[in-house]
Order: structure tokens, then sequence, then C-alpha cells
């Protein structure tokens, strides 16, 4: 065992209980993403869950620990930007002013189409170069082609980790239909780049001649009429020309493709998943968690975000129901007694659905006993300053029993006593 894997903490696994009590393990954020032989963390998940945030608050934490950190967002709002006291980010590192920080804080923005422009320009001669750059089919497959934003993601972390400038990089995955969209990019880009349809779309060059432009135009009629409705005419040509161009990059991005994805399993490299109390949010974690189980990728925990915690577990809400309905028959219109009954309505609505979510993380953890969770309060509003990205980076890593009620930060509500 290496003494990266001897030193990194890893999720502990729960003992053996009845699925109705199981608890999920604890996760240490904080320890971490202050472990120095921590590089690359990983926050996963579908769209709309906090994932962004989460990033941008784990990186902050780590830079005020003493790490000199990057964080790169997929998140094309630019609600990054603004929390962090920036007017934009941009496909390179921008330096976030963090006063009193042990370390750096570092912030970046995916730009998809000028990532695949340096790695034409990078892995090919300035004519070459010249050559792709211009192509329609290019232009097309570097702005918009599925999956594309997906593998530029692998290849910028790529690129940051090579540089060895940063101490930890955080990744902020795309917003993908499916979380397992970012596992397959750099497989799905290298056999799309380096396999049968390229072998076949160069055929009529090494044919030559009529013969071959036959062969190729019948091997190839019903992919040319699907595709060109989005594409337009021409679109033979350019994706001849295009792969001609590109001939003596191919066997790089397989390179790339393989060396990014093994990246991903070294040890060193974490993954976070991020979900909400919601029944497909979950459901997509659980998927995420076999298929990182199956790669043998390490995963950290999940990150259960916008719980809805109640201020008090001591009062339960059919008895806050029931206080409240007796108050409204016995106050006589007395304004005091008609408050007191409506913030007892409101604490047992609020148990209700700390309830709801409890019982759907438990079917979570039922399914994966071994995977360490740390519940996040939801904020009362959007995340827009330093400030509000600090208070979300405290509830991620800190103390599992440092709560206002006491309940740990595994749980949204006490564990029911035997």
């Amino acid at each position: 065992m290496s003494a990266a894997e001897e030193t990194t903490p890893r999720p502990a696994r729960a003992a053996a209980r009845p699925a109705a009590e199981r608890q999920a393990p604890s996760m240490d954020l904080a320890a971490l993403i202050g472990d120095a032989d921590t590089r690359i963390l990983v926050c996963c998940g579908s769209g709309g869950v906090g994932k962004t945030t989460t990033s941008a608050a784990l990186a902050l934490a780590a830079a005020e620990a003493g790490r000199r950190v990057v964080v790169l967002t997929i998140d094309p709002a630019r609600r990054l930007a603004q929390s962090l006291g920036l007017v934009e980010l941009d496909n390179e590192p921008r330096r976030v002013d963090v006063p009193g920080a042990a370390g750096e804080l570092h912030a970046m923005m995916l730009d998809m189409k000028r990532t695949f422009d340096d790695i034409v320009v990078s892995h090919s001669t300035p004519e070459r170069a010249e050559q792709i750059l211009a192509n329609p089919f290019y232009q097309t497959l570097s702005s918009s082609f599925s999956g594309t934003q997906e593998y530029m993601a692998m290849e910028k972390l790529g690129q940051l980790r090579a540089s060895d400038t940063w101490d930890l990089i955080i990744v902020d995955t795309p917003p993908s239909r499916s979380a397992l969209d970012f596992l397959d990019a750099p497989n799905r880009m290298s056999r799309f780049l380096d396999g049968t349809m390229i072998r076949l779309l160069t055929a009529p060059a090494r044919a030559g001649g009529r013969a071959g432009f036959k062969f190729a135009s019948a091997g190839f009629m019903i992919f040319t009429r699907i595709i060109s409705k989005v594409l337009g005419g021409q679109l033979l040509r350019d994706i001849s020309a295009f792969v001609s161009a590109l001939d003596t990059m191919f066997g790089g991005f397989r390179e790339r493709a393989t060396a990014t994805y093994e990246l991903l399993r070294r040890p060193g490299t974490w993954f976070v998943v991020v979900a909400t109390p919601e029944p497909d949010a979950l459901r997509e974690a659980s998927y995420f968690v076999d298929r990182l189980s199956s790669e043998g990728m390490p995963l950290a925990g999940l990150v259960l975000n916008r719980t809805h915690p109640p201020a008090s577990t001591r009062l339960s809400a059919t008895r806050a129901e029931t206080a409240a309905e007796a108050a409204a028959e016995t106050g006589d219109g007395d304004p005091a007694v008609a408050l007191a009954a409506g913030a007892l309505r409101v604490h047992a609505e609020r148990m209700t659905l700390a309830a709801r979510e409890q019982r759907l993380a438990d079917r979570f953890t039922s399914a994966h006993p071994e995977v360490g969770m740390r519940a996040v309060p939801a904020a009362a509003g959007d995340v827009h300053d330093l400030d509000g990205l600090r208070t979300m980076a405290e509830a991620l890593t800190g103390p599992d029993a440092d709560t206002p009620t006491g309940v740990p930060r595994t749980r949204v509500l006490p564990a029911r006593r035997a």
C-alpha cells in the first residue's frame, strides 16, 4: 500500500443493523481537503443539486486551511464568479482575494471551444492547425457536439494536474442529463475520433478515385442524411477534410483519454457525490455510486445538500399540531396565543419535511451502507458572496456533532432510540 493510501482518510463502514435504524458513516471533509495527499476532488451529481456552490465552498475551506487551490467550474450561469467577488471567469485561473487565508484560491470556468482550440494548436503544425480551426465540421464539433463539454473538462483537468502548480484541484462536473456522462466522456470522444467511422471516412483517400468515394458514400448514406439536417450541406466533404487534417492527432486523443481516466483512479483523487433530498437526485446519486464502485474509483461520500432540519427536535410534528389546535380553540382571539399557534404549525410542517428527507436519506443508506454522508442545511437565500460560501464551508467541514440541536451532520433528524 502506498503512503497516499495509508494517510488519506477513508470512509468508515457502518456496523450491521436493521435497515430502519441503519445510520450512514460520517464523512470528514475537513481532513480530506486538508490532507496533502489529496490532489484532486471531483464534485459530481445530477443538475441543480448545488455542485458548483459545494465545489466553491470546499475550495474556500481548503485555501483557508493553507492550500493552493484552483476550482474549475463548468456552470455557465456565472454565479460562482459573483460569489467569489469577480466580474467574470474564463479559461485561465484567476486569483480570488480571500482576506486572512493561509493559502490561495484561484477559480476558472471552462471554455469548451477554446480548450479544444488550444489542443489543436499544441499538437499540430501551424499550417495543419489553421486547416482544422477553419473547418466547418470542427467548429461544430468543438462547440456543440454531444460529449465534447465533458471531454474538454477532463482535458483541462489533465492540463492543470500536469502543471503541478496546485496543491488541490476541485472540479465541478458538467450539468449532464446523467451524471454518468462525465465518466464516459473521455472514452466516448476517443472512440469517435479513433474508431470505425474515422476509418471509413478516410477510405476514399486511401482507395483513391470514384470507387473509393462510392464506397464511402454507400457506407455513410444513412449517417449523412441524419446528421446533415443538423450541420447542413457539404457534410461529407467537411468531415473528410477534418479527418485528413486531424489524422496525426488521433493517437494523442486516445492516449490523453486513457491517461485522464487513469488519473481519476489514482490515490489522491476523490469523488464527492452531491444530491438533494429528492427521489430523482438520490436515484442519480445511487447510480453514480454504483458506477464509481464498479470502476474502482475512490468515493469520499455523499453530500446531502439543501436539507431542512428543524430548530428543535424535542417536539414532534404530531404534538406540535395538537398543541396548535388546542391553543387556537382556547385562545379567544388573543394575538399572542394566535402567534404561538402559528409558530407551532410552522414547526410541525418543518418536522414533517425533515422526516420525509430523513426517510429518503435512510433509503439511500440502506442501499449503500458503506457510503459516508454529510447533510448540509439549505441557505436562507442564494449564495452570492464569500460570507455565504464560508457559511456553507462550515456546514461541510465542521465537527460532526457541532450543530444547534446536536444532531450529527450525517442526519436531518436524530436517530430513533432502540
